[in-house]
């Protein structure tokens, strides 16, 4: 047979072979529970975007909430340490006085002095906007179960601080012996020695302590509009039979409607004299170390502290959650809780649905599913792999050789 004839034969039985048009696998977009795709489609409203305004407020009330919920038991740690070691140093390292050393200065005469005035002024708008937003509107439940806590810490600093100045004017000494008083020894230009417990420690611990723990309301706060969201579409759509996890749900639609309000009212107020809380702590803090370094002698400080820590502890920690008498209620308590995490877009019957959908999918796949290369599975799909495994643990067959057996050693 010649060439030329030899290759019109090949050609001709090139002509015959029929090349399979090349398909692509769409299977995993295919969505195979149309039921499902039916149900999560549009369930839930989207969340609003957020503002450059609204950003930047949520990274400075990060960067607060940092600074002020610092671990309080570390905190309380952190007083009691200080006040042992930087009072040793004030009191025999010779330490370089400052513009702070000076009794007159700025922040000793505006702040410390009248220091409790200044934590009323903060922390009660603060207390009385969140309680009227989480009571919603409930004028009863703020008077009687929240603001009492302000008129108990008022009450313990008066007691204490008076009982500081009667423990120095019973056991105190005029070194001028013509007066027994100490008001009449300062007023000649004589000293007055005593016991002095240091009120301005007293202060700077236990107000620090009273604007934390009654700040604590404003976490999770954001929640809240979540929440209000999430709800307010679940009851306009009555069809949603899916489970809610919400909060809110126990409210009738009255306390909804007055909670959106003055959630919205007050958050503006409420951020804002949360940033001023948090500034005002840290300067109690940095007038605290001046006091210990400048100020008394380190016993005197010492128990001023411990009196300061205990009280706070008895109030906040020990009384107000034990519910024993029913006022006052710890701070941020209301008939609903909010400090937790908004549900989720999609309901929980939902995300099962579809993990199961995705589980048995899974199970079902087939060797068709599996990509090819050449003809030729690149992997072993999972009944092969277990299959081949017990395979491996029988022994091998008479007559043939295993290879996977280890050569034999000869001596």
């Amino acid at each position: 047979m010649s060439a030329r004839r030899k290759s019109a034969v090949g050609l001709g039985a090139s002509n015959n072979i029929k090349t399979k048009p090349t398909s692509m696998n769409f299977n995993n977009f295919n969505i195979k529970n149309e039921a499902l795709r039916g149900e999560t489609k549009g369930t839930k409203p989207a969340t609003n975007p957020s503002s450059i305004k609204e950003v930047l407020t949520m990274m400075i009330l990060h960067v607060c909430k940092k600074i002020i919920f610092f671990d309080t038991r570390l905190k309380v740690g952190l007083y009691i340490m200080a006040l042992f070691l930087i009072s040793l140093i004030g009191d025999f390292a010779p330490f370089p006085k400052t513009y702070f050393s000076r009794s007159d200065n700025l922040f000793n005469v505006y702040f410390v002095k009248i220091g409790w005035f200044w934590t009323l002024i903060t922390s009660v708008p603060f207390l009385f906007f969140t309680s009227s937003v989480l009571n919603c509107g409930n004028r009863d439940k703020v008077l009687k179960h929240h603001l009492p806590r302000i008129a108990v810490a008022t009450f313990f600093w008066f007691f204490w601080t008076k009982l500081f100045n009667v423990i120095e004017n019973s056991f105190g000494r005029c070194n001028n012996r013509m007066y027994d008083t100490k008001q009449g020894c300062l007023k000649a230009g004589a000293f007055w020695g005593g016991f002095d417990i240091s009120g301005h420690v007293f202060i700077l611990i236990y107000s620090s302590l009273v604007l934390i723990e009654e700040s604590r309301p404003i976490v999770g706060w954001e929640y809240i509009k979540e929440h209000l969201r999430m709800e307010e579409h679940k009851r306009k759509n009555p069809q949603d039979s899916s489970p809610s996890s919400n909060p809110l749900k126990s409210l009738d639609t009255n306390e909804l409607s007055t909670l959106k309000v003055l959630y919205e009212k007050y958050t503006p107020s409420i951020r804002l004299m949360f940033v001023v809380i948090v500034v005002l702590q840290l300067l109690w803090d940095i007038m605290l170390v001046t006091t210990m370094l400048y100020y008394h002698r380190m016993v005197e400080k010492v128990i001023a502290g411990f009196i300061a820590i205990c009280t706070w502890y008895f109030t906040y920690k020990s009384w107000y959650p034990s519910n024993v008498i029913e006022w006052p209620e710890a701070p941020g308590k209301c008939s609903f809780k909010y400090q937790q995490k908004a549900p989720s877009v999609y309901s929980t019957s939902t995300n099962l649905a579809r993990r199961t959908s995705l589980i048995n999918s899974k199970a079902n796949k087939s060797n068709s599913d599996i990509p090819k290369f050449m003809g030729n599975p690149i992997y072993k799909s999972a009944a092969q792999r277990s299959e081949l495994n017990a395979n491996d643990l029988l022994p091998p067959r008479e007559g043939k050789y295993d290879f996977q057996q280890p050569s034999p050693k000869f001596i």
